[in-house]
């Protein structure tokens, strides 16, 4: 069998001795989560075999059992060689929800949180040759207790809600490091004094140096070597020739970064972009220009996959596919999505919004906040370097639950510390509703009457917002940009045959009607003065919700004219862009 998923997981941290453990692996469901007392960790009875990294209820797992699985176990076999002198990291892309993982029969580590990549230091329970991995995963969409995004809290999908993804979902490997290596990276860039500042987090660093060498297009045009102590490490590199990231532009510079102690190097090669990000004037600047963000919603599902792309070059076609519709970037919806799609997005030059997938997660009580933040700090912290990433939003729609309201604090307390680790990007506490503190005020709203879309929001100037989409919850202040994150969404398949299937509003009768409403609510806010930013609601259609530009397969719905008039739509100049600086 071909090894699905086999390209490097994380680009911006590649090694090149790393083992892929993607494939064939003994698999078991738990249902009563008794594995532990019949011994799984060592001679349990493994009865399926499953494809990681798919999940055990899509059907590229080989499985496709989608009803509830409170737990599952995973299990196989790796080798290495010459151990002695080096450290052995073992990776997840993500495993739902609460993990722990053995080798050779000994706990080596665990894990809460559904969506982000963790690893484990193996060293010491690992030998030269044959060596065995038991993944055990709990997960239960149901509890109110875990962000669990868009994954049914049902037995079977309806509305928006999807079928769920259990345990390993992302890539795992194995990665071999000297004693002394670099565990983690973070990259500031400063355009206009044209540096960036490259911090290492590092194991083992007293008494060695680190090189770190900036190239572009294979051109060496930068190169510093300092001294570490400790376990972090700095240094500014100011290339020679200054190439700024931005859309549709995406200049890159490669990294190399080389720690030495005792003669013993760690190489790592990474790459980082220079680009600046402001919110000012009621507007969002990039590179100092006013930076008008033309979005999709993306949910990142696959019908065979689920939440895993079928392949790495899918990841890269749902962006492809986007721009060439005239869209400069995508909401990365209810879902942490893996970091070869942010890469991707950083080569194409490609905007995207960080979310976490806090549906499921009851945030009325203080308690939501232990729920959710541990894992929303791992997120800011994995994916800071990456330049096409413009804006953070931890939470979506938080709704008032059972009688209560959503707890304010909650969501005062997450934007707070998401800006104290990222004061270099706006936050918005929370998509459409209900605002307590925001960078950017973003609205929800689904209206396909467009006359009446238009007298709400089409001749507005900077800092008015007469109509209000929840005035007994939220208020926009006129003191920060507006953000239209959701409109849209009219359905349209004419193939399908699901009576569940639907869209926002009335639906359509033909697809002439679909493209004069997308044009007429479009064209209302890019020519706003108002508004810095839209998100058309959506990429693809996801199982019944069929109001995408493209089928859940990725086929075009529409005629070869309807795509040519979205593109002309969203590549007309936005009266932001217009305005003088």
């Amino acid at each position: 069998m071909q090894q699905p998923r086999s390209e490097h997981p994380k680009p911006q941290m590649v090694r090149d001795n790393w083992q892929n453990l993607n494939g064939e692996w003994d698999f078991a469901f738990d249902m009563s989560r008794s594995g532990l007392e019949r011994n799984f960790t060592e001679t349990g009875s493994y009865t399926h075999k499953i494809t990681v990294p798919f999940c055990p209820e899509s059907r590229l797992s080989g499985i496709g059992f989608t009803d509830f699985i409170p737990a599952v176990w995973y299990r196989r076999s790796f080798t290495l060689e010459n151990t002695a002198g080096n450290r052995t990291i073992l990776h997840f892309g993500a495993v739902d929800y609460g993990c722990t993982v053995w080798i050779n029969g000994q706990k080596a580590g665990e894990h809460r949180g559904g969506y982000i990549s963790f690893s484990f230091d193996i060293t010491e329970f690992v030998v030269d040759g044959q060596n065995t991995v038991v993944v055990y995963a709990e997960d239960d969409a149901r509890s109110g207790a875990q962000p669990s995004g868009k994954q049914c809290e049902k037995y079977a999908s309806y509305g928006c809600m999807y079928t769920r993804t259990t345990g390993i979902w992302q890539t795992v490997w194995l990665e071999t490091v000297p004693g002394s290596y670099i565990k983690g990276l973070k990259i500031i860039p400063d355009a206009p004094n044209g540096t960036a500042l490259i911090t290492c987090e590092l194991v083992g660093g007293d008494g060695a140096t680190l090189q770190a060498e900036a190239f572009y297009n294979g051109k060496p045009v930068a190169e510093q070597t300092v001294k570490t102590t400790g376990n972090m490490c700095s240094c500014v590199l100011k290339p020679s020739e200054l190439y700024l990231w931005e859309p549709g532009n995406p200049c890159l510079y490669d990294l190399k970064l080389t720690l030495t102690k005792n003669g013993v190097n760690d190489v790592l090669n990474s790459y980082f972009g220079i680009r600046t990000v402001e919110w000012k004037n009621y507007k969002m600047y990039l590179n100092g220009k006013p930076l008008f963000q033309r979005l999709i919603l993306d949910q990142g599902f696959y019908p065979d996959g689920i939440y895993t792309a079928p392949s790495d070059e899918a990841l890269k076609h749902d962006i492809q596919l986007s721009m060439e519709l005239g869209f400069n970037g995508a909401r990365m919806h209810e879902k942490i999505f893996e970091e070869r799609y942010l890469y991707h997005a950083d080569k194409l030059g490609y905007l995207v919004w960080g979310e976490h997938a806090n549906w499921g997660l009851d945030i009325t009580t203080a308690e939501g906040l232990q729920n959710f933040l541990p894992e929303w700090l791992e997120e800011v912290k994995r994916d800071f370097s990456h330049p096409a990433l413009i804006g953070w939003c931890p939470f979506n729609e938080t709704w008032d639950t059972a009688g209560r309201k959503q707890n304010d604090e909650v969501l005062r307390n997450v934007y707070l510390v998401t800006k104290a680790l990222d004061p270099t990007r706006p936050v918005i506490d929370t998509s459409g509703n209900y605002h307590v503190v925001t960078d950017l005020y973003d609205i929800h709203d689904y209206e396909q009457n467009t006359e009446l879309f238009h007298k709400h929001y089409g001749n507005l100037e900077p800092g008015t917002l007469p109509f209000e989409t929840h005035p007994q919850r939220q208020g926009y202040d006129g003191k920060v940009p507006l953000f239209m994150s959701e409109y849209g969404g009219a359905a349209w398949n004419p193939e399908d045959t699901n009576s569940e299937s639907w869209g926002y509003g009335n639906r359509p009768e033909t697809e002439k009607e679909v493209l004069r409403r997308y044009c007429e609510l479009t064209t209302t806010l890019l020519r706003s003065k108002a508004f810095c930013a839209f998100c058309y609601t959506q990429l693809t259609d996801v199982e019944q919700e069929v109001n995408g530009l493209y089928t859940y397969d990725r086929k075009r719905k529409f005629s070869d004219r309807v795509y040519d008039e979205i593109r002309a739509v969203n590549l007309q100049k936005a009266a932001i862009e217009e305005a003088s600086l």
